[in-house]
């Protein structure tokens, strides 16, 4: 059983930044890749950005390509989102998870983190 932890969520005002952590308790070898998430209040689970765990290569989508970066520590088995330049519409929950397979669909994923709240008032 894989466990994902997340932390670095809060509250910040437009512009600022944020960095959130997500621990995965046991990253076996069928762990291809770790995702981050969002979902606002009345929208569906969103996409953000996928990393490699073995390569370290990285998919954005165009919502968030330029202002966040993912980033991993194999020796830490911890992954993180750096998010830049936040706006009001950043505004959600925030979700790590893990896939064997990869991709921006979030039935890919087969262990999520318990979620993390970031705020970005105006």
């Amino acid at each position: 059983q894989v466990q994902l932890v997340e932390s670095g969520g809060g509250a910040v005002q437009t512009g600022g930044s944020l960095r959130l952590s997500c621990a995965v308790s046991t990253r076996t070898f069928s762990t291809y890749a770790m995702g981050w998430f969002r979902q606002a209040p009345g929208k569906e689970r969103e996409f953000l950005a996928q990393i490699n765990w073995n390569s370290g290569s990285t998919y954005y989508a165009d919502s968030v390509k330029g202002r966040f970066t993912a980033s991993r520590d194999n020796a830490k088995n911890t992954v993180y989102l750096q998010m830049n330049s936040l706006k009001p519409e950043d505004t959600a929950v925030y979700y790590c998870a893990s896939t064997r397979t990869g991709g921006t669909w979030y039935g890919k994923y087969e262990y999520w983190g318990q979620g993390t709240q970031v705020t970005v008032s105006s």
